[in-house]
């Protein structure tokens, strides 16, 4: 056997939600509310792929350290996940937005394009926060 992660990443989860319950057999939307309907329903897929599509950034890098391991011996994937964690503990002020460019050439990310690089860009924000607040309080002086 290869070591390999198997093709077809398995579901975190695979239970069945059962809604509370009103007394005529449907969901008590008075008692419970829309909002309390739709936090139990949440781990319920809404479709066969979307556990999939979650998890395959993390399957591929699972098959990529495997093959490392195996190809180059245990240092290459040990290499990788040092030079990951030094990326993730730096970090710019507070207030300017950060690519965490080198983070997702390490990944391969910044080969993919995703909802993130086109929507919701932190870059394009109009909302600016006061530097030395933001500093304060990550240093928890506030």
């Amino acid at each position: 056997m290869s070591g390999y992660p198997t093709l077809r990443p398995q579901p975190a989860f695979s239970k069945m939600v059962e809604l509370p319950k009103g007394p005529y057999g449907v969901p008590d939307t008075m008692m419970h509310g829309f909002q309390g309907s739709r936090a139990s329903a949440a781990m319920e897929q809404a479709h066969p792929l979307q556990a999939s599509e979650e998890q395959w950034l993390d399957h591929k890098l699972k098959m990529d350290y495997v093959m490392l391991k195996n190809s180059q011996g245990v240092h290459a994937p040990l290499k990788l996940k040092m030079e990951q964690f030094a990326t993730s503990k730096m970090q710019r002020l507070p207030c300017l937005n950060s690519s965490n460019l080198m983070a997702d050439i390490l990944s391969g990310r910044d080969e993919l394009i995703g909802f993130e690089d086109i929507l919701n860009n932190p870059a394009d924000s109009e909302v600016m926060g006061q530097p030395h607040a933001m500093v304060e309080r990550r240093l928890g002086l506030l």
